[in-house]
């Protein structure tokens, strides 16, 4: 039996379970059960004819999506402010419970959007979502065999896709909400609009929207502070990289002295002597490579950056909302008071935020505070993604 199928069960099992309860006990409706008539107009639900209430067994199981239990947490730069930006200056927040991919979405990944799309869409939009190889091009470097093989060759399959840009990331969200619900509708008998239409989230089968994480979203899920919780609301400490301690390597066990990311070291230096190689990779590696955070979240530190929804603004956090911030757009902070025009800023609002530090990159871009952007019709062979969901249906 699949993890997902067994999932379903148990939450089939939940709901029946709860049922009975209300049942014996005369309790009060709710989402799961929420009784055989409206409890203000007494009418019967699901009568012919009548208002329909479909069976609900919560929000169903996302492919490659973990939770992440949401929560109070100070974000901000934990790392020497080297560059003097000011940038992200620490602020406490609340975070709702989301859920994010456990791995950045790899080349397998791309490649079947690639053929799905070329299938159903046009030619345009196929060509549009065609990552540009040459990130890996360079006229000092003898990087050549990585523009024809890295994407399409089986041996990468697992490794992040790169050059793509915040488009098309967002691009292939959409198509993977799309794709996803349109599977778990015909897997549960609910019929499917024609021309790919809406499938109503009432009929309670359908998964939100997957999407770019918010900036504050994915700090607070690299952070993991979860795994450093101490009796009732207390962390013992903050965190400088998405595990604890100050080291690079792995303190413990029979992988004691292996790094816990892919990054830099130094100049030069990007995967160490042969014969003990310091993080085994000179470019990006295996998507499930190091051990996962507290949240199960692999890779949140080095490997590749990761787009993140918000437009980029330096100031973004001297005025902000503090549940669930997100900057998607230039509000109270318009992009004409940085003069893109006359060449003194690149900012404006199609500038997006990246974080994470990449295998190019040294450990200071791997503290989840630290940020960089870049407009987001840009591409680097450094830079890749993974998607995000709202936890529906909940308060917490």
């Amino acid at each position: 039996m699949t993890k997902s199928k067994l999932i379903k069960q148990i939450a089939l099992f939940a709901a029946s379970a709860a049922f009975m309860v209300a049942c014996k006990s005369g309790g009060n409706p709710t989402s799961m059960v929420p009784g055989k008539e409206s409890t203000t107009t007494g009418v019967e639900y699901n009568a012919e004819d009548g208002f329909q209430v479909n069976d609900y067994a919560g929000q169903p199981e996302g492919p490659n999506l973990v939770q992440i239990e949401g929560g109070r947490t100070v974000l901000g730069s934990f790392e020497e402010d080297l560059l003097k930006t000011g940038d992200n200056l620490e602020r406490t927040v609340t975070i709702q419970s989301f859920y994010m991919d456990e791995t950045e979405i790899a080349n397998i990944h791309w490649l079947e959007y690639l053929f799905y799309i070329q299938k159903d869409s046009s030619q345009e939009f196929y060509e549009s979502a065609l990552p540009d190889t040459n990130v890996w091009a360079s006229e000092l470097a003898y990087n050549d065999p990585y523009v024809e093989h890295y994407l399409r060759y089986p041996g990468f399959r697992y490794f992040p896709v790169v050059g793509i840009n915040w488009i098309q990331a967002n691009d292939y969200a959409l198509w993977r909400t799309k794709f996803v619900n349109t599977s778990l509708a015909v897997d549960a008998g609910v019929e499917v609009p024609e021309g790919g239409g809406r499938i109503p989230l009432e009929s309670g089968v359908v998964l939100p929207n997957y999407r770019l994480p918010s900036e504050a979203e994915w700090e607070y899920a690299a952070q993991a502070l979860i795994g450093n919780q101490w009796l009732d609301e207390n962390q013992t400490h903050k965190r400088l990289y998405p595990w604890d301690g100050h080291a690079l390597r792995n303190p413990y066990g029979k992988q004691m002295g292996t790094f816990l990311a892919n990054f830099k070291r130094g100049r030069g230096d990007y995967a160490g002597i042969a014969g003990k190689l310091n993080d085994g990779a000179m470019i990006t590696t295996y998507i499930y490579e190091y051990p996962p955070n507290d949240f199960g979240l692999y890779n949140m530190a080095g490997n590749v950056n990761e787009w993140v929804y918000d437009v980029y603004r330096p100031l973004s956090f001297q005025t902000f909302d503090d549940l669930n911030p997100l900057r998607r757009n230039g509000f109270l902070d318009e992009e004409n008071k940085y003069d893109k025009k006359n060449y003194q800023s690149i900012i404006d609002d199609h500038v997006r935020v990246y974080k994470g530090g990449s295998w190019k990159d040294v450990a200071y871009w791997m503290s989840p505070g630290t940020r960089r952007y870049m407009a987001e019709d840009s591409c680097t062979a450094t830079v890749g993604f993974r998607c995000a969901m709202i936890q529906a249906g909940t308060n917490y």
